[in-house]
């Protein structure tokens, strides 16, 4: 019960019942509306028309009515002309006849089921007629009818005197517009229900389109959950918002696909990058602690334990670095700087590295000021990094070149040096975590491999990127910053 109660509180149900709710509605407020209006007008016309024939009867009956020419209801009904004319006169207009004396008392009648009896209309519709000079309604007449009939009176007046000398009623000889309407009422509910299943099968079409993609969004979404990420939406060849959102959803599941890999390899690579160090540390101690390396050669030993310590700070340092630096919005102030600044306190920051690999530095650094959008000890640490990877490897006795240039309202800025040339399936890798290039290349070999990736997600988050070639021995790093 509960499972099924869950069911229809579903998207696709509701969708159901409101469309469903909503046609309904439409359907009987058109159909009241259309059945008020029409029937109001139907009555109306029907009143004029029946209102007409019995003035027309009344003229007719002037002349019988008149001077008190039929003192009683056996006189005038012994009159066989006026009796045949009146019989005549409902027959072709299909409305019964009343003729009345002023106080409402029948004194002839067509209609031949109310033979032989005593009949007074209604006091108010004979007082309406004195006053208003007509009436209308529907009335059963104190029961003389079974169901009610459109019942109008008239008055008869003298044409010469104005006196009103009878009254003449006319009554609808069957319940017709009832009948009529009473069809029309059973046509609009068959037609309603037409409608409302055309509704129903078009509303669960369409909606079973916009759940069936939302049902297997909730699928995919239990399935990234327990660590899937294989898994993609299909767009069905739609444009429309569902389209969009599968789209979106399959650029979300790449991202975590990415992102996932991405984990992984870093637990990989700074797994493999921690045993290292790690592993000679506590091998090297261990191997002081129980003899196996002789006292005169402890010192040694310890000098390794030592750099590998530091090594392994230095790892950790950057790593916390990187988590840092993803956490900033460099932009968010936006602050300017002198990038030839920063340029050159980075330049008497390496000078004595520069001048241990015995180097030359081609400095294209202007002296009027180039202030560019960003943070300044960010934009200063990625200078420091290139310019350190550039010197470690460098061919010694080359020249560095650190420069910059503006264009299109961008100061760019390049570092190269000449050393030996990085194989082209190697330059995308430059800038992953813990990626180290050939160590032979370099006197440096205390690297943790995070420098240039540290470079890339700090320009990522001015919304910069940074471009690498290798070719003849001469490798360039170029990155771009905004100036505005």
């Amino acid at each position: 019960m509960k499972k099924l109660r869950k069911q229809f509180q579903g998207l696709y149900w509701r969708q159901m019942f409101v469309t469903a709710g909503m046609v309904l509605l439409t359907l009987l407020l058109l159909g009241a509306s259309f059945f008020s209006l029409s029937y109001n007008y139907a009555r109306g016309q029907k009143s004029e028309e029946i209102m007409a024939k019995a003035r027309v009867m009344s003229q007719l009956s002037i002349n019988y009515l008149e001077n008190g020419r039929y003192l009683d209801i056996e006189d005038l009904r012994s009159d066989p002309d006026f009796q045949q004319l009146a019989t005549f006169a409902a027959i072709v207009s299909d409305v019964h006849f009343m003729i009345c004396d002023t106080e409402g008392h029948v004194l002839l009648t067509t209609d031949q089921t109310l033979e032989g009896k005593v009949i007074t209309m209604p006091e108010s519709m004979s007082r309406e007629i004195l006053e208003k000079g007509a009436s209308a309604r529907r009335d059963s007449l104190g029961g003389l009818y079974e169901s009610r009939r459109f019942v109008v009176g008239v008055p008869a007046v003298n044409p010469e005197t104005q006196e009103v000398v009878g009254e003449v009623y006319g009554v609808s000889t069957t319940n017709s517009l009832d009948s009529m309407w009473q069809g029309f009422i059973g046509l609009f509910f068959m037609t309603a229900f037409v409608v409302l299943m055309i509704s129903f099968m078009a509303s669960s079409i369409t909606t079973m389109r916009q759940v069936q993609p939302i049902r297997e969004m909730v699928q995919a979404t239990r399935r990234y959950a327990e660590g899937d990420f294989d898994i993609r939406m299909n767009d069905y060849g739609r444009d429309d918002e569902i389209g969009e959102l599968a789209a979106s959803f399959n650029a979300m599941a790449e991202s975590l696909q990415q992102t996932e890999r991405q984990r992984r390899e870093f637990i990989a690579n700074i797994s493999h990058e921690l045993k290292t160090p790690m592993t000679t540390i506590a091998g090297y101690t261990d191997g002081i602690l129980d003899g196996t390396i002789p006292p005169e050669r402890e010192k040694q030993y310890l000098q390794i334990i030592s750099d590998e310590s530091r090594r392994l700070s230095r790892m950790v340092r950057r790593m916390l670095d990187v988590s840092q630096l993803q956490a900033i919005d460099p932009l968010k102030s936006g602050s300017h700087f002198d990038i030839c600044e920063s340029m050159r306190r980075v330049l008497i920051s390496m000078e004595k590295k520069i001048t241990d690999r015995d180097l030359d530095v081609d400095a294209d650094i202007p002296e009027e000021p180039i202030l560019v959008l960003g943070d300044n000890d960010m934009i200063t640490q990625v200078i420091y990094n290139l310019l350190e990877n550039a010197t470690k490897f460098a061919r010694s006795g080359s020249t560095l070149y650190l420069g910059v240039t503006t264009i299109d309202g961008k100061a760019r800025v390049t570092v190269r040096n000449l050393g030996d040339t990085i194989p082209a399936e190697e330059l995308p890798l430059l800038f992953e975590r813990f990626h180290k290039s050939d160590k032979s290349r370099s006197e440096d070999k205390d690297g943790v491999g995070l420098g240039l990736y540290i470079v890339k997600t700090i320009l990522e988050q001015h919304k910069e990127k940074i471009n690498v070639t290798s070719e003849n021995g001469v490798t360039t790093f170029t990155f771009s910053l905004a100036m505005e």
